[in-house]
C-alpha cells in the first residue's frame, strides 16, 4: 500500500509518517520500482501504534521506548508499567499547572468590570508580571 492509502488507514498525514520514518520510529518503508513508498500490514500496524501513544500524550521519546518494549517478547510488564506511570505524573503535573492559570485567569475575569472604562484587571496583571521598569 502506497503512503497516501497507508496515512487514510491509520488517520496520521503523509508527512507524519514520513517524519516518523525519519526519525526511525518507522522502519523505511520499501520501494515500489517506480520509486514509491510501500507499506505492508504490519507497518500499519506499527503506525496504530504510534498514534495511539502519542494520542494518549506520550513523547517521541517514550514512544520509542514503548515500541522496543513492545517488540521484546522477552520484556517485564513492570517496566512498560513504570513508563506509563511516570507518564502519569508528567499529565498530572500538566494538569496541576493548567488548573492553576485557569484559576488565576478566571479570578482577573471576574474582577474585571468589562465596561467601557479604560481599567482592565488584566491588563494590569499581566503589565505587572514582566520584568521590572529601570
Amino acid at each position: 500500500m502506497n503512503i497516501g492509502q497507508a496515512a487514510q488507514k491509520t488517520g496520521l498525514s503523509a508527512k507524519m509518517i514520513r517524519y516518523y520514518e525519519s526519525i526511525e520510529l518507522l522502519p523505511a518503508a520499501g520501494r515500489s520500482d517506480s520509486g514509491y513508498r510501500q507499506y505492508s500490514p504490519q507497518d500499519l500496524h506499527r503506525l496504530a501504534f504510534i498514534k495511539r501513544a502519542r494520542d494518549l500524550g506520550f513523547a517521541l521519546a517514550e514512544v520509542a521506548q514503548l515500541l522496543t518494549l513492545w517488540q521484546d517478547r522477552q520484556r517485564a510488564s513492570a517496566d512498560v508499567k513504570a513508563l506509563a506511570a511516570g507518564h502519569i505524573t508528567e499529565l498530572n503535573r500538566k494538569i496541576a499547572e493548567l488548573s492553576s492559570l485557569r484559576d488565576t485567569l478566571q479570578e482577573l475575569v471576574q474582577h474585571c468590570q468589562g465596561n467601557d472604562r479604560p481599567d482592565c484587571p488584566i491588563l494590569k496583571d499581566l503589565a505587572s508580571s514582566g520584568c521590572a521598569n529601570s
